[in-house]
């Protein structure tokens, strides 16, 4: 493994399929199946023992950057992105900060299941799935094993290998040569400077990349997606005690500082820490920090931050800081 590697976590983006959560809360730092979104990210990359991990921050970045500080020590850096210009733009202002060598970039709600050492021994590659509709992702085109095509959300797809948002290049500054001359061709794809752009235009002048299939590649893009996501990760992540008075149903996470009276709880539940609920049944939902849920019936709901619900016996979406 490279002793100098650096990685790049875009995670600029306002969330807005997430509202009203990330009105207050950045998209990464959502929780699902117990702890945040970028958790589930970042603690698989620990392994690679990074040199550096660059941040891309914008929308509410003053949270992941007091969040990163305080969970993680690890250098960090953070880069400020001001204007929401693209995945080419976001990389193109981190690969200006670091120097060169090998570098992963890692998009901040790419949430994989995949073996990150062999990932990144194989020259430079591009993680991929098999998807349904691959009208939805940029995709790559594979012949004899290499990649001879990137293209962004095409309408008619010549491939149903959807690349996922993890990718490794063992020059960060050819990287960066080839974003810079995406940027400066003042070429956008559905308005916004593609890093799939830049990928083709590497291609098309010689460069390999290899494919590199993953195992498990979970969405966190909407509220349907979130809970799908939570449902199979705390296959892998359930945990709870014995709570007097209460039933609960695994896979569920209850974090340690919550507390749980007259309740069934599960299957398929995440609750996070100091929130308190009281003669209420929940099932498929995820629940935030410091939130209080008083006689409720909650099912395939999100509940945000230091939100208040009594007396509900529906499917809810609630942000943070709110009663209902």
């Amino acid at each position: 493994m490279p002793s100098n590697l650096k990685i790049i976590i875009p995670v600029a983006g306002v969330g807005t399929r997430l509202r009203p959560h990330t009105y207050t809360v950045p998209k990464p730092l959502l929780p699902v199946a117990g702890k945040e979104m970028l958790a589930h990210v970042i603690d698989p990359l620990l392994c690679l023992n990074p040199e550096e991990v660059i941040f891309v921050v914008g929308y509410l970045g003053d949270q992941i950057v007091s969040y990163i500080r305080h969970k993680y020590d690890f250098k960090a850096t953070f880069v400020e992105q001001k204007e929401l210009l693209g995945l080419g733009y976001a990389v193109g202002l981190a690969l200006r900060e670091i120097t060169p060598g090998p570098v992963m970039v890692v998009l901040g709600d790419t949430i994989a299941r995949t073996n990150y050492e062999e990932f990144i021994t194989a020259g430079d590659t591009i993680a991929v799935k098999k998807v349904r509709d691959p009208r939805r992702f940029g995709i790559v085109v594979v012949d004899n094993g290499r990649i001879i095509e990137f293209e962004e959300k095409p309408q008619q797809p010549r491939s149903d290998l959807a690349i996922i948002g993890l990718y490794y290049f063992r020059d960060s500054d050819i990287l960066k040569k080839y974003v810079d001359k995406l940027i400066s061709s003042g070429k956008t794809t559905r308005g916004e400077i593609q890093l799939t752009d830049a990928l083709d235009l590497m291609v098309r002048d010689g460069h390999h990349f290899r494919p590199f299939e993953v195992s498990g590649w979970f969405d966190c893009g909407k509220k349907e997606t979130l809970l799908a996501t939570n449902r199979e990760l705390l296959e892998d992540n359930s945990e709870t005690a014995d709570y007097p008075g209460s039933i609960i149903i695994p896979p569920v996470y209850i974090a340690p500082s919550a507390s749980i009276e007259d309740a069934v709880i599960g299957p398929n539940v995440t609750i996070m820490d100091d929130s308190i609920i009281k003669r209420s049944i929940i099932r498929n939902s995820i629940v935030s920090a410091q939130t209080s849920v008083e006689d409720s019936l909650l099912e395939d709901s999100l509940v945000g931050f230091k939100a208040v619900v009594r007396g509900h016996f529906r499917s809810i979406n609630v942000g943070d800081s709110s009663e209902v």
